[in-house]
């Protein structure tokens, strides 16, 4: 039992539509759907009568309501609670971050920008199974920061055009393969004409980052991919890479020593690559001093290097 799945209750409830709760909630409708399908089969009764337009409750839906609501509403009291009593303590900034940033590039910047410790005490937010739900965290106010990949093709990057942002690197998604005996790729992206087999893909499935930047890619370079295995992780789905189970688009940060000890290679030419931006996003108005001083502190830091 997950307490979102209460959260998703109340609101198609109030919705009387998965499409509009979907939207509401920022996830897919069928994520939406099987989550509710989840908790009706938790608790043993249908919720939601889905034979009607618009959708409405079962009787037990209806007796289900109201404890519902008062179990969202008393657990993220406590949670506010918790919190508060915390924040007593330590001086909290909230980071945001896709899981490879997380990895790569935040624990060397975060050094370089506060290597003191002054500016309190740095938390993550628990990791987000899709990118809708670590911007979710920021549109919520649940974090002071959002550490992410941008990309003009991937429209959830919308969401975030109201915040302000630094842009601090580039990023690289490579198309890339286990070698064969002789050193060539297993699985090479051959666009040339002619027969053209289909090749094992190692897909991020449509819920991370990446996922929304290669469908742009493949709408305007299709390519004979098949679907093999599915895992919104870049870290999962470089091991798979690596046992030579497909071709897979990874992060250069998160792949250099193996692109460098040859255990992979490259699937294709580089005008296959995904160019992206790393962004830090942060709430429009600033809840700690604390924040406010390491986002300053990350924007001399940036100019300094744009200048340089």
């Amino acid at each position: 039992m997950e307490l979102k799945w209460f959260e998703d209750f109340l609101s198609v409830s109030q919705c009387y539509s998965f499409t509009r709760a979907a939207s509401e909630r920022n996830i897919t409708q069928s994520a939406l759907s099987r989550r509710i399908k989840q908790l009706e089969e938790w608790l043993g009764v249908p919720l939601f009568d889905r034979k009607t337009y618009p959708i409405r409750l079962t009787p037990q839906g209806q007796d289900f309501l109201h404890t519902a609501a008062e179990l969202v509403f008393s657990m993220t009291q406590l949670r506010s609670d918790l919190r508060e009593r915390h924040a007593q303590k330590h001086t909290i900034v909230h980071f945001a971050a896709l899981n490879t940033l997380s990895l790569t590039f935040f624990p060397d910047w975060i050094n370089q920008i506060d290597p003191s410790h002054q500016y309190g005490y740095i938390r993550l937010c628990d990791q987000q199974p899709s990118f809708s739900g670590n911007i979710s965290l920021l549109l919520d106010g649940e974090t002071d920061f959002l550490l992410t990949y941008a990309h003009d093709s991937v429209p959830l990057m919308k969401q975030l055009e109201r915040f302000p942002y630094i842009e601090l690197g580039k990023e690289s998604a490579l198309a890339v393969c286990a070698p064969d005996e002789d050193g060539n790729p297993l699985f090479a992206l051959n666009t040339s004409g002619g027969t053209r087999v289909q090749l094992p893909y190692l897909s991020y499935g449509n819920r991370s980052f990446f996922a929304h930047a290669l469908s742009a890619l493949f709408a305007s370079r299709p390519l004979p991919l098949k679907p093999i295995y599915e895992n919104p992780m870049c870290s999962g789905l470089k091991a798979m890479t690596i046992s030579g189970c497909g071709v897979a688009w990874l992060p250069a940060s998160l792949i250099s020593e193996e692109l460098a000890n040859g255990s992979l290679i490259r699937a294709g030419e580089r005008s296959w690559d995904i160019q992206a931006s790393i962004r830090l996003y942060r709430l429009e108005k600033f809840r700690t001093p604390q924040a406010e001083r390491l986002w300053n502190k990350a924007s001399q830091l940036h100019q300094t290097r744009a200048v340089a």
